[in-house]
């Protein structure tokens, strides 16, 4: 730590715990509380059950599910290797290039995911490249939402590479290909992990734009939960909420071995 007191450790402590509890714990922990409950009149729940996950793991609930898994695999491949692809190819032009490609990565993080979504809902929805009512159109708005933390990512851990690797694989005669396909991927491999997590987990819990673009047949977890609570059924929103939560978890958990154990080559 950047304390080094007994004292300044201990008030650091304090604060964190002060900002960490209301602000982020307290509000997971009235979902998870909620999510075991039939009703909630005064300051805690009552009616303990464990129904609510029946219906949260099967049927409508876990279709859904499995269209939030399948979308945010596919959304995090593709905006990995689109971001991937730009970060390696803006690290080779002069500033100004750079910036302007920055400038256009970033473009769907500045706006509203809401305008994002009616951007590709009037793009796509005319021929020759008619996806409206089909399941990518809500793949692709999400991969153009999270690419830009991918292009981020890369294009950081490209800035802290030490050249040294590959001028020394280029000096032994090595390709351009080769050098990029077995001396710098493998050291970006973390970096890439950090990436395809942080895109994976955002796809999850996107809901604004796939609002405006989801068919009846590809329904996300998100949008599931928006309408079960706006139908009243807080306790069963919750309950698919935490389910939610602990797939993104028990994923990005997997994602960070990979992650140490790329680091560790």
């Amino acid at each position: 730590m950047l304390v080094h007191s007994r004292t300044g450790k201990w008030a650091a402590r304090a604060l964190f715990l002060v900002l960490f509890v209301p602000l982020f714990a307290l509000p997971l922990l009235v979902i998870l509380a909620a999510s075991f409950a039939t009703n909630w009149s005064g300051a805690f729940p009552s009616g303990p059950t464990a129904g609510h996950y029946t219906s949260a793991v099967r049927g409508e609930s876990l279709q859904a599910l499995t269209t939030s898994l399948v979308t945010a695999l596919a959304a995090s491949l593709l905006a990995l290797t689109a971001g991937s692809w730009a970060a390696l190819a803006a690290a080779a032009l002069k500033k100004n290039g750079k910036r302007v490609l920055d400038a256009l990565f970033m473009l769907p993080v500045a706006v509203p995911s809401v305008v994002v979504g009616l951007a590709v809902l009037v793009a796509f929805s005319q021929p020759p490249m008619l996806l409206n009512g089909t399941r990518w159109i809500v793949i692709l708005a999400h991969t153009v939402l999270v690419t830009a933390f991918a292009y981020q990512s890369v294009s950081a851990a490209i800035l802290r590479l030490d050249p040294v690797y590959e001028q020394a694989a280029a000096s032994l005669g090595a390709r351009p290909s080769y050098v990029l396909w077995k001396v710098k991927l493998p050291l970006l491999l973390p970096s890439l992990n950090a990436a395809a997590g942080l895109c994976f987990a955002l796809s999850m819990g996107e809901l604004s734009a796939t609002m405006m673009l989801y068919p009846p047949d590809w329904m996300p977890l998100p949008v599931q939960i928006f309408t079960a609570t706006d139908r009243g059924s807080l306790f069963t929103g919750s309950a698919v909420a935490v389910v939610l939560m602990g797939t993104t978890l028990l994923v990005l958990l997997a994602v960070s071995r990979i992650r140490t154990r790329a680091s560790f080559r």
